[in-house]
């Protein structure tokens, strides 16, 4: 009798363990979240290479607008991680919402273009003039204005020249009208432009900083605390991303293309340039990387150091508050 009832347990328990409530709690997925810019180009590879599903990873990736969007996406508890900018990071950790940076996703991106014929030839010649940036406070505008102007060019930010707030996708054709005397850009638009033969750079910050770090990985101290495992295991894909598009460039250069939905531009000379040769041309001034050096960890306390001279967070902050390697280790063993 006994021995028929545990028979009937262990059943009942095989068959619970086996259905569909218990096949979703093991299944739950990991809300990921990247802000769609070629620079996050990971987080699609490891998706579209089926890396995620190699670790074991029932992954939801969504495709968000900028950092800020990602940030409250994660303060509203619908992500778990994130593929965003660094400043944004830090900028949110100040008021409230500690996430920490886990891993690097890229270096490079962006760039200062002028008119192919334009006279300007050097930074301190903005000076008067109308530059072409993005909302003040983010995280590309603390580059522009902590690093492009205060430091390399030695310009007031707020008082030297005009800076006009608009989206990437327009400072072309605003170059172009000469409606603006120069634009700080990133990839693909920086590349799109200097292949239709209309401009030229003025700054590779890239070059200036050899490979500055700028997109990063983060995740929430609850997904941290919850799913340590399951962070470990994204960060694995993450490194299998990573090494599939420097390995695989002419078929990561296409699927990049693809995803970006980028339209072949023409050229100075008429003929047409392919989005693929678009993408090849951006990742001269863009690469991928995980790995998170003293020297990346040096350059986001430079910018946290701008955002609080610039007066866009009041809190003094250290990167050891923010930055935990400890899983990227984990993942690379």
């Amino acid at each position: 009798m006994i021995k028929r009832s545990l028979l009937a347990l262990s059943l009942s328990v095989a068959a619970l363990a086996s259905s569909p409530l218990a096949m979703a709690v093991e299944d739950k997925p990991l809300h990921v979240g990247y802000v769609f810019a070629m620079a996050n180009a990971p987080a699609l590879i490891a998706e579209k290479q089926g890396y995620y599903r190699e670790e074991g990873l029932n992954v939801d990736l969504k495709a968000l607008g900028d950092g800020p969007v990602i940030q409250q996406a994660l303060a509203a508890g619908e992500l778990d991680v994130a593929y965003v900018g660094t400043p944004p990071v830090y900028q949110w950790f100040s008021r409230g919402l500690q996430s920490r940076i886990l891993a690097k996703v890229n270096y490079g991106q962006a760039a200062v273009i002028v008119d192919a014929k334009s006279p300007i030839t050097s930074l301190d010649q903005l000076k008067g003039k109308k530059l072409a940036g993005v909302k003040k406070g983010s995280g590309m505008d603390v580059l522009l204005r902590g690093y492009v102007l205060k430091e390399k060019a030695g310009l007031n930010p707020d008082k030297d020249l005009d800076i006009i707030d608009m989206p990437p996708g327009n400072m072309n054709a605003a170059l172009e009208r000469g409606i603006v005397d120069a634009a700080f850009s990133w990839e693909p638009f920086v590349s799109q432009s200097l292949l239709r033969g209309s401009s030229r750079i003025l700054l590779d910050v890239n070059q200036a900083l050899p490979e500055y770090p700028w997109y990063v990985v983060i995740a929430l101290p609850k997904t941290l605390q919850e799913r340590p495992d399951d962070v470990v295991k994204l960060l694995r894909a993450h490194r299998k991303a990573i090494a599939f598009l420097n390995e695989h460039p002419d078929e990561s250069n296409r699927i990049i293309a693809e995803a970006f939905k980028l339209e072949a531009v023409q050229g100075a000379d008429g003929k047409t340039i392919a989005p693929e040769t678009i993408v090849a041309q951006a990742r001269t001034r863009l690469g991928w990387s995980a790995d998170l050096q003293a020297s990346d960890i040096q350059f986001i306390q430079r910018l946290m150091n701008y955002s609080h001279d610039l007066g866009f967070i009041d809190t003094t902050l250290k990167t050891e508050q923010i930055v935990d390697t400890s899983y990227l280790e984990k993942a690379s063993r």
